[in-house]
Formats: C-alpha cells, sequence, structure tokens
C-alpha cells in the first residue's frame, strides 16, 4: 500500500517547493487540494452556478471561469465570506477521500503520495494520511515572496499573511515541521533527510502512529467539554 503523506503550511511558505521536489527526485505522485477544489467550480459544474448565485456574476472572468483572485479579495480575512463559498462548492471532503482512495486502490507499494492542502488539519484530511508535515516560514521571508510570485501590492500580500492560522496551533498535530527561513540548500536537505527517515521507517513496517490522531482526539475532547460546560451554565440559567 502507498504511504499517503499530507503536506500543509499557510501561503508562501514553500510547502509547494517541498511537494514538487519529492516528485521530480523521490519519484512522489502529487494531488494539490487547491486544484481538486478548483475543478469542482468549472462552468457547467453545480460548484460554479452556486458561487455565481452566492456572489454574483463579477467574479466570472471574461474568460468565463470564475476569477479566484477576485474570489480571494471577497473570502480572506472574511470569515463569514469564506464559509459561504465553501458552502456553495460543495462536499469538498469527499473530492480529496475520494483521491487518496483511489491512490491506495490503484498505486503500488512502497509508493510516496502526496496531498498538499492548506487546511489539512484543521478539514480532518490528515485522518487519512500516514503521516503529516507542516511547512512555515516567518512572515518577513513570506512577504517578498509572496508579493513577487502573486504580483501582489504589499497590502494584499499582508491581509494573506494576516489571515493565515498560526502554525504554533498546527504542530502538535504535525509528525515533523519545517522552517523555511534559511536557504534553499538546507531547505532540500531537510527534506531529503526527513524522507529518507520515514520511509525507511514505513518499509521496516515501524513507521510511528502520525500525531495527528491523538490531536484530534484532544481536540474533540475540549469541544465537548466546552458544549456540556454551555449547557450547563444555560440549564442554571433556567
Amino acid at each position: 500500500m502507498p504511504l499517503v503523506l499530507g503536506v500543509t503550511g499557510s501561503i508562501a511558505t514553500g510547502k509547494s517547493y517541498l511537494c514538487q521536489y519529492l516528485v521530480e527526485h523521490h519519484g512522489a505522485v502529487h494531488g494539490d487540494a487547491d486544484k481538486i477544489v478548483h475543478r469542482m467550480f468549472d462552468p457547467g459544474k453545480p460548484g460554479f452556478d452556486n458561487a455565481v448565485k452566492e456572489f454574483g456574476r463579477e467574479i466570472v472572468g471574461d474568460d468565463g471561469y470564475i476569477d479566484r483572485k477576485k474570489v480571494g479579495a471577497i473570502v480572506f480575512g472574511n470569515p463569514d465570506a469564506m464559509r459561504r463559498w465553501t458552502r456553495a462548492i460543495g462536499n469538498i471532503a469527499d473530492e480529496i477521500k475520494g483521491v487518496i482512495d483511489q491512490w491506495r486502490a490503484e498505486l503500488p507499494d512502497d509508493q510516496l503520495a502526496i496531498m498538499e492542502a492548506v487546511n489539512l488539519i484543521e478539514a480532518g484530511y490528515s485522518a487519512w494520511c500516514e503521516a503529516t508535515w507542516l511547512v512555515v516560514a516567518d512572515n518577513q521571508i513570506a512577504l517578498p515572496r509572496l508579493m513577487e510570485r502573486n504580483n501582489f501590492s504589499e497590502e494584499e500580500a499582508l491581509q494573506r499573511l494576516n489571515a493565515a492560522r498560526d502554525w504554533n496551533l498546527r504542530a502538535p498535530a504535525s509528525d515533523h515541521v519545517f522552517h523555511n527561513d534559511g536557504t534553499l540548500e538546507a531547505f532540500t536537505a531537510e527534506i531529503d533527510g526527513v524522507y529518507e527517515q520515514m520511509m525507511s521507517a514505513y518499509r521496516a513496517g515501524s513507521l510511528p502512529p502520525s500525531n495527528y490522531g491523538p490531536w484530534r482526539q484532544e481536540q474533540e475532547a475540549k469541544r465537548k467539554a466546552e458544549e456540556e460546560a454551555k449547557a450547563e451554565a444555560g440549564g442554571g440559567a433556567g
């Protein structure tokens, strides 16, 4: 059975470079959740019609496809708009899980398959992966990268960086955290080292369970306790 690796990180941290490096140098199969989701709102699909109904024709570009930059300007930093956008697209989790299930059914043993997703941990996709890697970078490093890569103004880039979830909240759910604040050579050397360690353990049947499972259980326990506390407080008030 293939090893499915989840890779996450905020925008402009280097997670996509990491994935592409594993594809080119270690023969990995790569799935980008963002691109998978993007196909869900192609013209003619329910997601397209739902999104236009929710946000208006102005989000459609001259090519007839939804302009993701226009959508980004609406939803980034706006939780309510992001929820409306996610709801319009449809069942993203089923789409992502379908890709991973297909990998498990078709890929050979000892094959590495990577699912890259910004919200890999929060959305629960890590539950379908043998390991989760988190890539982080200081905002002072990520800012010029983002401005150059996406042709953003400083204000546009800062809006997206400031909307990102604090990596410290994600670290406990991750099996390795890459701090991509140094040289490209140091980053790739760390990728090679962690990859070799992970694959060796997987081949030997000694890869430890992912940190995501215990983290998720802890989050669920906290959520349940908070709900019970609210219920008790509401009952007491009556």
